[in-house]
């Protein structure tokens, strides 16, 4: 779809919330202790923020289990009012768009152009989805045995454990609390420490809609710390957490330790985009570029390990390089930029190690592979060929963006090669031929498959991964589940109704 261009962006907007956000109120961390969050555009400093840990943690948990208390504002709310307050939260994000946009294109540095059309825009539709579903979540009258009435209610989890991560910050920050809030949860979010601003400044209009005290508290902070405060407290009912694998596992194991609170993961991936011979190549090589350099490869569906058939791998192959060479890398503010620079020095030098490792075990390198300029932590777009599913770049999550082009003959051989990785988040395919698209659909492993397409998610549709990909499902109807018990109400009668 070609979008008129976005209103200009604020680009140097102002730092109005650094606080921690607690019981609708911004208060210092108890500790005193601040963190920078970095501009990684240019590496430097944008601004301290308050360091929330295990005693920030326990204020904020202690907040909300007491807005979540049988008889309180929030619990005796009609749930048509809850409706009205996440519209009305939609509608201040609406107001703010600009402002926030620009603000996650300083903190992230993804492009604005993308951060305005594409994370802004689900941050609206997924606070007004699921504003229509606050008084639709509803149990059943069920036929029983013996002279009784029995009947079922979907009762709030309680007190719920968000932790987001840095690659949509604003974006996964509404789409965790949605769905619980829907429900008739209280939240405690922990934001990203290398992107906490844009979660700020949503916790300041969740005031301003009208959200009762405790009813969502914000608390930045390093994961070791603060998320892992938040995963073992015993006060806490549920936990989402959207990150890699290795710390979904830390999670799992302090929520048994615990209280053995529900836990909803949405893990790593490294997804398979496969390229049937009878596809379109003026279509797919712009689709297979984007489905993997979009938001500079920082994507946990992206199609990072793209399959193409024997017949079309060389143009295939050639189209790739050139597009990959013509992509326009520089200022995010910048409206004709389509790429920015990955979010973190940590990040940047992961990239850039796996990088070499793909060089040095084999893997052919088509273009790229190096820093792109001497400011920020940009990297040149980065193809290669002659890839294996056992070197580190055919295996690895790599979040960044180097495209891998590996050549296939048959369904079952690339069936059998897109199944071969711990991972299965996502999944795609380019084919005219029905058939084959159904066969690779019902076969390939994975929670998403997209036809003649990528990336088409959507806030009806359930997503989430299978494998070490994930467990539970967000968004959609699909999305309340986690954030819900099911009652069972049985009443003794003196006849069989």
């Amino acid at each position: 779809m070609n979008l008129p261009p976005p209103p200009p962006p604020i680009r140097n907007p102002e730092i109005k919330y650094t606080q921690i956000f607690i019981n609708n109120e911004w208060v210092n961390s108890e500790s005193g202790k601040t963190f920078p969050t970095i501009n990684p555009t240019n590496g430097k400093k944008i601004c301290d923020v308050q360091e929330g840990d295990k005693a920030d943690i326990d204020k904020a948990v202690a907040a909300a289990k007491k807005a979540f208390e049988f008889g309180s504002e929030w619990r005796s709310m009609d749930a048509s009012q809850r409706a009205v307050l996440l519209n009305k939260l939609a509608d201040l994000i609406e107001r703010d768009r600009i402002y926030i946009s620009s603000l996650e294109t300083l903190d992230n540095g993804k492009p604005y152009n993308d951060a305005y059309y594409r994370d802004l825009t689900i941050c609206m539709k997924v606070l007004r989805y699921f504003a229509g579903w606050t008084d639709k979540i509803q149990g059943k009258t069920i036929p029983v045995d013996g002279a009784s009435f029995c009947y079922t209610r979907h009762e709030p989890v309680g007190v719920c454990g968000q932790i987001i991560p840095w690659n949509y910050p604003a974006m996964m920050m509404v789409w965790k609390i949605g769905p619980a809030l829907a429900c008739g949860n209280t939240v405690v979010v922990k934001p990203a420490e290398q992107t906490p601003l844009t979660a700020l400044h949503v916790a300041s209009l969740v005031k301003e809609a009208g959200f009762p005290p405790g009813v969502v508290n914000v608390v930045p902070g390093y994961g070791p710390t603060a998320g892992g405060a938040l995963s073992s407290h015993y006060d806490v009912n549920k936990i989402a957490f959207t990150g890699s694998t290795e710390v979904g596992k830390l999670i799992m194991e302090a929520a048994a330790k615990t209280n053995l609170k529900r836990v909803t993961l949405e893990l790593g991936g490294k997804s398979p985009l496969v390229i049937f011979k009878d596809a379109n190549l003026d279509e797919v090589v712009e689709v297979a570029h984007r489905a993997l350099f979009f938001n500079m490869g920082q994507v946990c569906t992206a199609a990072s390990r793209t399959y193409i058939h024997e017949d079309i791998y060389d143009e295939f192959v050639k189209r790739s390089v050139e597009r990959a060479k013509s992509k326009l890398i520089g200022d995010p503010y910048d409206l004709k930029s389509e790429y920015g620079p990955q979010v973190s020095k940590e990040q940047f030098d992961r990239v850039l190690e796996l990088i070499e490792s793909g060089k040095s075990e084999g893997a052919n390198l088509e273009c790229g592979g190096n820093r792109h300029g001497t400011e920020g932590y940009f990297i040149q777009p980065t193809v290669f060929t002659n890839v294996t599913e056992n070197m580190r770049i055919g295996k690895e999550e790599i979040f960044g963006p180097v495209q891998q082009l590996i050549k296939f003959k048959t369904m079952d051989e690339v069936v059998e090669r897109a199944n071969n990785t711990s991972y299965g988040l996502a999944a795609g395919c380019f084919t005219k031929d029905l058939d084959t698209a159904l066969e690779f659909s019902s076969r390939v492993q994975a929670g998403s498959v997209w036809m003649n397409g990528y990336g088409l998610a959507t806030t009806q549709a359930p997503f989430g991964g299978f494998k070490m990909s994930g467990i539970g499902r967000e968004a959609g109807e699909y999305g309340l589940q986690a954030y819900y018990e099911v009652k069972t109400v049985v009443i003794k009668t003196n006849k069989k109704l």
